[in-house]
Parts: structure tokens; C-alpha cells; sequence
């Protein structure tokens, strides 16, 4: 399916909330958009086994129902020296007190550690990177399936910048960026199979950097320039 070009003159606006007026216990049919979307209740329910579902289409509606995600661009660097570039949609915060964020790291196509996962068990540090409309692609670009040995920042287009703490580098074109150290990981497995899938990497923000053109006055993020991109699922599938 063909889908129309980005439009970059659209951004977000502050609007009040669907139905502002809404008082306590007032039920949803009271609004005619309420009412509509109740009416999609006719339609009724499909309910998903898990069990019993394929991963290709258990991952499709978790994709595609979980929305909008936000994107962990992760810099890691591993033992030997080599800097590594992938973002993660799977990725939130856990507290503020302490500042604690957490992201899932599926296993490569091998079955194996993607090297994100492998060099932050190791060094236990890595940087926390928000992707924004302008470099978009070229974050996209480092999700590629890549030899260990391979740099991602070399085909990214985008600029490495020291960081306070830790060895990794951060974007420079980030406006958000978060010095992280690692917390705790956890191997996700199968109840049944007991298959590694996935690894999750719970961590400790050590520093946070933000680009002070994004910063409003009371010291909280005007989400109309910082542009966050969001995962929402591809309409193809």
C-alpha cells in the first residue's frame, strides 16, 4: 500500500482533554463520539490464546495494540573497543526516585545476544539516546542485522559525543539523552519451551542531557520542537 509523504509543517498542539466537562461516574454514552465508539461494541470481541498463537502474530498484536511506544536509541561499546548504534521500542520509564528506565533486547536472528545486550552486561553502562523526526532514517538505519565487529554509527550519518560518565558515546543530534548504568538484566523465556527470546536491561540515569531550545521555562519538555519519533505499527502489516 502507498502512504503519503511526511508532512513537516504538522506538529503537535496542547489541547484540552475529549470531553473536559466529564464529571465523576458520568458514563460514555454521554458524548456523541462516546457513543459511537461504543456502538463498535455490536462488532464484539475475538479473544487470543497466547498458547496457542504463532509469534509472528502474537508480535504483530502487541506491535500494533501497545501504541504509541517511544524509541531507546541505545550506544553501547564493547570490550574491545567497537561502538554499537540500535534502537529499541520496547523502552519506558520505571520510577523518577531514582530515575530508573527499562528496555526489552530480542535475541538476533542466530538466537544469540544482539551486541547491545552483550556489551552492557558487560560494561554495565550505555547511553539512552530519544530519537526525533529529523534524524529519523538515519537512526532506522542502524537496525540492520550486523556482524559483530561492525560499527552502526559509521553508516548513521550522526555525530558521536563524549558523555560525563560513561565510555559509550551519546548522539550529539539528540536533544534528550541519558547516561545509564546498568541496574539489572533479566532473561525472558519460554514458560513452555524455556527459549531465550529476549533479555531485559533494567538501569540506573546516572546524567541527563538535554538541548536547552527544548526546555520551557518551567523546566519540563515542549513536546512541539523536541519532535519525539513514536513506534506505531507499520499499516502494511
Amino acid at each position: 500500500m502507498s502512504v503519503p509523504a511526511f508532512n513537516s509543517t504538522t506538529h503537535s498542539t496542547f489541547t484540552q482533554s475529549p470531553n473536559p466537562s466529564w464529571t465523576y461516574g458520568e458514563k460514555v454514552d454521554t458524548t456523541p463520539v462516546g457513543k459511537d465508539w461504543l456502538a463498535g461494541e455490536s462488532a464484539g470481541w475475538k479473544v487470543y490464546n497466547t498458547a496457542e498463537l504463532e509469534e509472528a502474530n502474537t508480535h504483530k498484536l502487541l506491535n500494533s495494540g501497545i501504541v504509541p511506544r517511544p524509541i531507546a536509541f541505545v550506544s553501547t561499546i564493547s570490550e574491545e573497543g567497537i561502538e554499537n548504534l540500535a534502537p529499541f521500542s520496547w523502552f519506558n520509564t520505571v520510577t523518577t526516585y531514582p530515575p530508573v528506565i527499562s528496555f526489552g533486547c530480542n535475541n538476533n536472528a542466530s538466537g544469540g545476544l544482539k551486541d547491545t545486550a552483550a556489551n552492557l552486561k558487560k560494561s554495565k553502562e550505555f547511553s539512552v539516546n530519544i530519537i526525533s523526526e529529523p534524524f529519523m532514517e538515519n537512526a532506522n538505519a542502524t537496525s540492520i542485522d550486523a556482524p559483530r565487529d561492525f560499527d552502526e554509527w559509521s553508516i548513521s550519518g550522526l555525530t558521536k559525543e563524549k558523555c560525563v560518565e560513561i565510555k559509550a558515546s551519546r548522539v550529539k543530534e539528540s536533544a534528550f539523552s541519558l547516561e545509564c548504568e546498568l541496574y539489572n538484566s533479566m532473561d525472558i523465556t519460554h514458560p513452555v519451551t524455556g527459549e531465550h527470546k529476549c533479555t531485559l536491561i533494567v538501569a540506573r540515569v546516572k546524567y541527563i542531557h538535554v538541548r536547552k531550545d527544548v526546555l520551557t521555562d518551567r523546566g519540563v519538555i515542549d513536546l512541539t520542537k523536541y519532535k519525539p519519533g513514536r513506534c506505531i505499527i507499520w499499516p502494511r502489516w
